[in-house]
């Protein structure tokens, strides 16, 4: 397992932060619910990147395929284009670089071009050949929950008790993932909050994060600017939610509240109203 320093596990291979890390999100994707568009371009998204870096990103979290419900996927190649100048940029740089892909093949050059994570929103599911290339290389790994692509919108969001659900799938996935060669002290686990999840869901998973860290490795909690944040800001039903980049200020609760429970990182739009929040919650742990 990973080793672990009070309640807050840490990731080989990395940084040992003393506490919650904050990784930035930088979305080379002209469609991100979020931002897409907005970092397009190679040099646009490494001067953002290093941006997030300035304001407190502990790494930075590359991306070239926008995973938003109701998106289509892009080729290969243009993945490939989109993503691997981006991330040789940034580690040229010295920025400890994650790469957001369920392609073997775009995690494979963005390691070779200096990435220092694979962050597979499918857990290796979408590429078989994706767990091999990663355990080759001895990277760490993010194995988020996973029902399946959402190009047709929420893919089976239907749970008895999705608390036990979720643990159970995860469990399942990390077991397949050790079993493909991947070490256990290099497993980061991501409950996938929005993905095949109502408002709801998300909410009750936040509550439960223990349960999520008691499958013995780091934690990564991904709320930001989700629809679940617009849901509760609305207030009611029938209102209309707030906007995505309206939501920066209800996800640094969320990463106050994931960095108190014990999560290994929070992955973040704006990044300075996170770091911020989660060097307070630190500083709170210390006071114990």
């Amino acid at each position: 397992m990973s080793k672990q320093t009070g309640r807050r596990r840490h990731l080989a291979g990395l940084t040992a932060w003393d506490r919650c890390a904050v990784m930035g999100v930088v979305n080379v994707t002209p469609d991100s619910f979020s931002d897409g568009g907005r970092f397009f371009d190679t040099t646009a998204a490494i001067k953002h990147g290093l941006d997030l870096v300035s304001e407190g990103a502990d790494l930075v979290d590359v991306g070239g395929e926008s995973t938003r419900p109701g998106a289509t996927r892009v080729d290969e190649d243009e993945e490939l284009r989109r993503v691997v100048p981006v991330v040789r940029g940034l580690a040229s740089e010295g920025v400890t670089v994650s790469v957001d892909t369920m392609r073997a093949s775009v995690a494979e050059q963005a390691l070779a071009a200096g990435a220092a994570l694979v962050n597979d929103v499918s857990g290796g599911l979408a590429d078989p050949r994706m767990i091999p290339v990663v355990a080759d290389a001895g990277a760490p790994f993010v194995v988020m929950h996973w029902r399946g692509l959402l190009e047709d919108g929420n893919v089976r969001g239907t749970y008895t008790d999705v608390v036990t659900e979720v643990v159970d799938e995860l469990h399942a996935r990390v077991e397949a993932v050790l079993d493909g060669g991947i070490a256990p002290d290099r497993i980061v686990v991501d409950p996938g909050l929005g993905f095949s999840k109502d408002a709801e869901h998300d909410l009750v998973l936040l509550a439960h994060l223990d349960r999520l860290l008691a499958l013995g490795h780091p934690l990564l909690v991904a709320a930001s600017r989700k629809r679940f944040l617009g849901r509760v800001l609305a207030g009611r039903p029938e209102a209309t939610p707030p906007p995505a980049r309206e939501r920066d200020a209800a996800t640094a609760a969320v990463s106050a509240l994931a960095a108190h429970a014990g999560a290994w990182a929070v992955r973040v739009h704006q990044v300075r109203a996170t770091a911020d929040a989660v060097r307070v919650a630190r500083a709170v742990e210390g006071a114990r």
